[in-house]
């Protein structure tokens, strides 16, 4: 009783206080089937069958000099816990828990837990499609750098808690980071985005010290819209070192994208893009690691969505060189899209004989439809199907000659709970 009379008398000055103050919430259960999801299944083993939810509650709080903003999260797998269990399988966390302050109209400073979503979301990425989502400790500072113009600098420095000297940080993750990006719109159809990412990850050196390795990825995006032609094209590229592939030392890797769409109705959409990372050679002798990394990205975006590529795996692997046709369909509260993606890996791939292996790896075809309910609810049902090659195999293992593929169908609430805005004087 006590706490839940603390919550109210907050909940009260919250809103008293404020110039806005909004409480939203979400839940999401999906349901999963995966026959060969991630990679090929093997022939002795069966598909799953499961159900994932998340369940979040935003509180935002607005006042004249800074915003605060707390979100509150739960996930679980249907049944992970007995239905007699006094606590969930993984507890309730804060995604989000951060303020932002307002020096001026044109800088501010942003702290704490917080995503961090940057242009198409390829380097860093909330990673919205995982229940869990991804979110950073971290410190941005913010600038408008004239009308159209945004620059922004992150600093993220992990520990494993309070500690009176140095210990190894043993989370598996970065140590810290820094971080630039910029942002402009040269006119209404032509806008340019460039990012520099200086990330530093721990190792431990022969004498079982650790220490922290440096990489840095640099690269630029231009986007153009007008009329119902869009296109977008990006480069990066990632030098210094890594302690991510065991035997590789330097980095020296490469991004390119290219995408272009266009609306032949008001209803119908078409496209077609290129990605390629590049990537390690099978049969390579030196110790530079070629394999781009993509690191803080909502991966699950791209390559696919049965996650055979940079989705905790793939990261240090033969690269890859993905072209899709994307094509998609809406009309008023129904939308619909089939993306077909061609992959081949950009390294050479060994047969288990040593010689080369054809670089093709497979097709996947991803097809989902949706329909809004609600102005406060969503369903969305989606099927894939990989259509993978023996060289898939030789790099994933599994079975490529079984059917995989994955099912999924997805209920969104999302309600405004709360509204309040502090009435003109």
């Amino acid at each position: 009783m006590k706490n839940l009379l603390t919550t109210i008398l907050l909940f009260i000055t919250f809103v008293v206080t404020a110039q806005e103050f909004g409480v939203t919430a979400e839940l999401r259960p999906r349901y999963e089937y995966r026959h060969g999801f991630k990679k090929p299944i093997s022939s002795s083993d069966d598909a799953a069958n499961f159900v994932s939810q998340r369940t979040r509650l935003n509180m935002k709080f607005k006042d004249e000099k800074y915003t605060l903003f707390l979100a509150i999260q739960n996930v679980n797998v249907w049944g992970d816990v007995s239905t007699l269990a006094s606590n969930s399988k993984n507890g309730i966390v804060f995604h989000e828990a951060w303020a932002e302050y307002f020096i001026n109209p044109k800088i501010s400073i942003k702290l704490g837990r917080q995503e961090i979503i940057y242009d198409d979301s390829r380097i860093f990425g909330n990673v919205a499609w995982a229940q869990q989502a991804r979110s950073h400790d971290a410190m941005l500072v913010k600038f408008k750098t004239g009308e159209k113009g945004k620059l922004q600098f992150g600093f993220a420095l992990n520990a494993n808690g309070e500690t009176l000297v140095a210990e190894d940080y043993n989370v598996s993750q970065y140590k810290t980071f820094q971080y630039a990006w910029y942002n402009t719109k040269f006119n209404d159809a032509l806008g340019l985005s460039a990012l520099f990412l200086n990330n530093g990850m721990t190792y431990h050196n022969t004498q079982g010290d650790e220490n922290i390795t440096y990489s840095q990825t640099l690269g630029a995006r231009l986007t153009f819209k007008k009329g119902r032609l869009s296109a977008d094209a990006t480069s990066y590229l990632q030098e210094g070192r890594t302690p991510l592939t065991v035997g590789k030392t330097d980095l020296s890797a490469y991004y390119v994208s290219a995408n272009v769409k266009f609306k032949i109705t008001d209803m119908f959409k078409v496209g077609a893009g290129l990605e390629l990372l590049s990537g390690n050679d099978q049969d390579a002798t030196t110790t530079t690691d070629n394999a781009f990394k993509p690191f803080y990205g909502t991966n699950h975006k791209f390559n696919g969505w049965m996650d055979y590529f940079y989705v905790g795996s793939h990261m240090n692997s033969v690269g890859l060189i993905d072209i899709n046709v994307p094509i998609s369909f809406s009309k008023n509260k129904f939308s619909a899209a089939l993306i077909p993606h061609f992959f081949s890996a950009e390294g050479t791939i060994l047969n288990p004989d040593t010689t080369k292996a054809d670089a093709y790896l497979g097709t996947e075809i991803d097809f989902v439809v949706g329909y809004k309910l609600h102005k406060s609810i969503n369903l969305n049902v989606g099927y894939s199907q990989m259509f993978a090659t023996d060289s898939m195999q030789l790099i994933k293992g599994g079975d490529v000659n079984e059917t995989n593929n994955w099912a999924w169908v997805m209920v969104t609430f999302k309600p405004s709970l709360f509204n309040w805005k502090k009435p003109l004087e």
